[in-house]
């Protein structure tokens, strides 16, 4: 295949392109200092060759002409034509010998966004499958955010969910990033930490996900020399010197394993293998290691022939050199979540050093490597994907899910990123179904896992046929049974200790949807006080409402209103965002755009508001305390006591998401409050206790009790349903009078 004329380069092409390729491309052509250098496709062409039908080959060196002409007398911050970046992009991709759609996309993969080529145009020279995986890679266009990160978020929002759609879109993408981390040097320190940045927070994890080993390696390690580059430089010199220090351990241990299992008569590959940069430096942070402590930075992989003979290789080694207890991983029986299959046991070496060795197949060799890629690697050949498939198929479902549920890009964003993360647990269902959820994940995040709607309904767990806390972290091997109840619903504190994306998502969705009106009206009250602490009349004309929904990406004022109500926005931010739209005529006094949220009238709490206003479970407020209110996100106002410890210390993190509350007039329901009793140890305490307790008109809704060491004083500790302070100080009177009571007091935190 050739796919530019003998005697030509990619430089060089004919002089018959459109006025708008040259227009576009004199304007972002910026000359670097060094001369444009000359881009070959001939490595492109032989790889294609190799498996691709002369008709595919044929598209293919369209979709290259169209992409050279597009991208005509644009050149690289390096000084490189452009084009050389797409075809670098179509090599990785040919490396895993992705089919000929996918190597076209990867040709065009910035014209959309760099040449204004539109995809109907795509379609029409290309076919639509090509020009909707061009799509799901290019960036969104003309479209107005109000910040870089909410852009950027946008961004991913749109190439995950084309993602969803077709894998391949990942795969290009992460080809496309490796390219550009491979040639970032050319780049601005400040442009360099932020591509470095995003690539560890987001495409690491992907690759990771998709078990694209090679890549995610990579990756890692690019990003880091470009994160802490005099870190990254000292260690590359530490581990050179290393290099020459083990040589003679490796070499030892590499013939002995070999002559072992060749005497065992076990066909295996066995080869040593250097730990990344970023891998030694990620257990040095982790475990406050110096270089010279970390003694496993080389490792061996044994490559065997059948699935039964990386358990025989096992005991093979094990007889070779002692095994450290608790170092042993099968992955072969529970496999990760990417599809990663491998035996990991860690041996005592000579010298005393211990040596990591992974035991797997060939088959199981592919899928670690290439993860999903190994798909089109491999189709024609007997490795049998479809679990791996299954699996990559269920986490893309998810994203989809994810994204039904999800207010808006930062969100989902976050959601996706938290799924991302590498280290899993695997659990049991009563059935024995195995479920993998990420480290650190609970019993309720399980329960999510299995459907939305049990995680919705959940009332109690059990872990190990034994009661548990819904916020339990979940261990390897644990047995999780769920119990639901139809009247039951999610609750706001649940934010607070999911761990995975899908569970997080669905708790707001239901709390944005339930609890809609109740936001709404809260939010409506807040929005009004922050106008009219800036002189601005609440009641907005259509106009200046039209200009608000436009901006704020917010499609009715209701919404907006729950934004504001559940603490997703700020009621004093959109006040002063209103005053900048505003006509002079809708400013009753002299403007005051210097007014604070603490200058703003007092929120009027009744108690009665449902999930929107929450009493803080920390200072458990009733009314005549003196209050304020927080807006957390997501949560609505929560409102704590003035004098609470925990309020004073969140205050000083986020000052503006506190604003001023007072109690209503009429109030219709009884609040809980704890109290704290010291009473001698004697007969029949308790008793008269809970008797003037239920005396005193007042409600026992928990009850706890630490006896001292020598057993004569208790420690009485109730929580107790009550109108108001002047209930509870009636109630405290009461007590007091009790025989044998020495103290009592409202408990605070």
């Amino acid at each position: 295949m050739n796919l530019t004329p003998p005697d030509t380069t990619l430089s060089g092409t004919p002089k018959t392109r459109s006025s708008r390729a040259a227009t576009k491309a004199q304007e972002a052509a910026v000359p670097a200092a060094p001369a444009p250098g000359v881009a070959s496709v001939s490595q492109l062409s032989a790889k294609l060759t190799e498996y691709l039908t002369p008709s595919e080959l044929k598209k293919v060196k369209e979709a290259y002409r169209f992409s050279d002409e597009m991208h005509l007398g644009q050149v690289r911050k390096s000084g490189e034509p452009y084009i050389s970046h797409p075809i670098a992009v179509a090599e990785i991709c040919a490396d895993w010998k992705l089919d000929a759609q996918a190597i076209m996309a990867a040709l065009l993969h910035d014209v959309m966004e760099d040449q204004d080529v539109k995809k109907d145009e795509l379609i029409e020279r290309f076919g639509a499958p090509v020009a909707s995986l061009v799509d799901g890679l290019s960036k969104l266009e003309k479209i107005e955010f109000q910040t870089l990160i909410e852009a950027q978020a946008e961004n991913f929002r749109k190439m995950l969910l084309a993602m969803a759609s077709d894998v391949r879109v990942i795969l290009i993408k992460l080809a496309d990033r490796l390219h550009n981390m491979r040639t970032l040097e050319h780049m601005t320190p400040a442009k360099k930490r932020r591509i470095a940045s995003e690539t560890m927070e987001v495409y690491v994890p992907i690759a990771h996900r998709l078990g694209l080993n090679n890549i995610y390696r990579e990756l890692q390690d690019l990003a880091f020399s470009h994160l802490y580059p005099v870190r990254y430089r000292t260690l590359s010199k530490a581990v050179k010197a290393a290099r020459g220090n083990r040589r003679e351990v490796v070499k030892k241990i590499l013939e002995s394993v070999k002559n072992t299992l060749a005497i065992a008569e076990l066909p295996a590959e066995v080869y040593g293998r250097e730990k990344t940069l970023y891998g030694i430096y990620k257990k040095m942070r982790s475990k406050h290691l110096s270089f010279s402590q970390v003694l496993d930075v080389y490792g061996f992989r044994v490559v065997v022939d059948s699935f039964a003979n990386c358990y025989v290789a096992l005991g093979t080694l094990h007889g070779l050199y002692k095994p450290m207890p608790g170092k042993f991983k099968d992955y072969i029986a529970i496999r990760k979540l990417n599809g990663y299959q491998s035996l990991h046991t860690t041996l005592i070496g000579p010298y005393g050093t211990p040596v990591e060795f992974q035991i797997r197949t060939q088959e199981m060799h592919r899928t670690a490597e290439s993860g999903v890629a190994a798909h089109w690697l491999y189709k024609n050949g007997e490795s049998n994907l479809s679990d791996l498939q299954q699996k990559t198929h269920a986490w893309l479902q998810s994203l989809l899910d994810i994204q039904q549920q999800t207010g808006d890009s930062a969100e989902f964003l976050e959601h996706v990123k938290v799924d991302l993360f590498p280290d899993s647990v695997y659990v049991f269902t009563p059935k024995s179904k195995i479920i993998a959820l990420p480290r650190g994940a609970t019993a309720l995040d399980f329960a999510y896992t299995i459907h939305t709607g049990i995680g919705d309904h959940t009332v109690s767990v059990k872990i190990n046929n034994e009661a548990a806390s819904l916020r339990t972290e979940l261990r390897n091997g644990d047995i999780v049974e769920i119990v639901t109840n139809p009247d039951s619903r999610p609750s706001p504190t649940w934010l607070a200790f999911v761990r995975t994306g899908k569970a997080r998502s669905a708790i707001r969705h239901h709390l944005r949807t339930i609890n809609l009106n109740e936001s709404v009206e809260l939010g409506r009250e807040l929005l009004a006080q922050a106008l009219t602490a800036l002189n601005i009349q609440p009641d907005l004309p259509e106009p200046t409402v039209e200009k608000l929904l436009n901006e704020s990406s917010a499609k009715s004022m209701d919404e907006l209103y729950a934004d504001i109500g559940i603490g997703k926005r700020m009621a004093a931010l959109v006040a002063r965002h209103i005053f900048g739209l505003v006509d002079d005529d809708l400013v009753s006094l002299p403007a005051n755009p210097n007014a604070t949220p603490g200058e703003l009238d007092p929120v009027t709490i009744y108690g009665s508001e449902g999930v929107s206003v929450q009493l803080a479970p920390c200072c458990l407020p009733i009314p005549g305390d003196q209050i304020i209110g927080q807006l957390r996100r997501d949560q609505g106002l929560i409102v704590h006591t003035s004098d609470c410890v925990g309020a004073k210390r969140l205050r000083g993190k986020e000052p503006d998401r506190w604003i001023a509350v007072q109690w209503g007039g009429e109030l219709n329901r009884r609040f809980d409050c704890r109290i704290r009793l010291l009473i001698n140890n004697e007969k029949g305490i308790l008793a008269r206790v809970a008797a003037e307790i239920g005396e005193s008109d007042a409600n026992i809704s928990y009850v706890g009790m630490d006896e001292d060491e020598e057993h004569v004083m208790t420690q009485l500790r109730f929580t107790i349903q009550i109108k108001d302070r002047v209930h509870l100080a009636h109630l405290i009177r009461n007590l007091r009078r009790v025989v044998g009571v020495t103290r009592v007091e409202r408990e605070r935190n």
